[in-house]
């Protein structure tokens, strides 16, 4: 009996550790302001891993947090704004970023294109307009460093893992890797998010990961090897 539940409390505690939404940063200087679109993205599928105020608490949070995307305010309090935190995840993260900005003219957009944002919001936005961008920017993030490997192949990956994936764990792992989010996964393939949960939580075991970054990191890595 104690092995039993022993046993169940470690797959609870794995499950628990499965992160399933879309994990976001929100570096964003006006507390209003962010706190709007943490509801905004609460209300979605997507999950506020953390808020950050100037550039210096947004790099340790992407250090601590590892989000799966982070919005950028370009105007940050300080010396450094957030085209500063972009170069950073650009350098150092290798995950999408979305800036969001009061200031559209040229000398700002020529800042932001350099270090290759997956998107650029202009505020005053909408909750629609915010989540239409995060999904093109995961989508198109996706698309643009999926493309130096091969297409996802069932029989190469279940020779590189220990426990074979399942037929639907993989196609849930091939719209993953394709930037899709749970919302659009579970209408694609006609099922519930709480089974959509499941085939993630038992995908994910099997390759010993428990994020969606990990999860296209090491699906990119194996399809890679020779």
């Amino acid at each position: 009996m104690r092995v039993q539940v022993s046993r169940l409390n470690l797959a609870s505690e794995q499950m628990e550790a499965i992160n399933y939404k879309v994990r976001v940063l929100i570096v964003e200087d006006e507390p209003l302001i962010a706190e709007n679109i943490a509801m905004y993205l609460n209300n979605h599928d997507y999950e506020v891993v953390g808020i950050a105020y100037d550039y210096e608490e947004a790099i340790l949070k992407l250090e601590h947090e590892k989000p799966d995307i982070a919005l950028l305010d370009i105007n940050l309090e300080g010396n450094r704004d957030g085209i500063d935190v972009g170069k950073f995840i650009q350098e150092q993260m290798g995950i999408p970023f979305v800036f969001l900005s009061s200031y559209s003219d040229k000398n700002t957009l020529e800042r932001a294109k350099i270090v290759k944002p997956s998107g650029y919001l202009v505020k005053p936005f909408h909750e629609k307009s915010l989540m239409a961008t995060l999904e093109i920017s995961l989508s198109n993030f996706a698309s643009n460093n999926n493309g130096q490997s091969s297409e996802l192949n069932i029989d190469k990956i279940n020779a590189l893992i220990n426990s074979p994936l399942s037929h639907r764990e993989f196609e849930v792992l091939q719209l993953i890797y394709a930037g899709k989010t749970n919302q659009q996964i579970s209408q694609e393939l006609f099922i519930s998010i709480n089974t959509l949960k499941r085939h993630i939580n038992n995908a994910y075991m099997r390759m010993d990961i428990t994020t969606r970054t990990t999860a296209i990191k090491k699906l990119r890595e194996l399809m890679l090897q020779k």
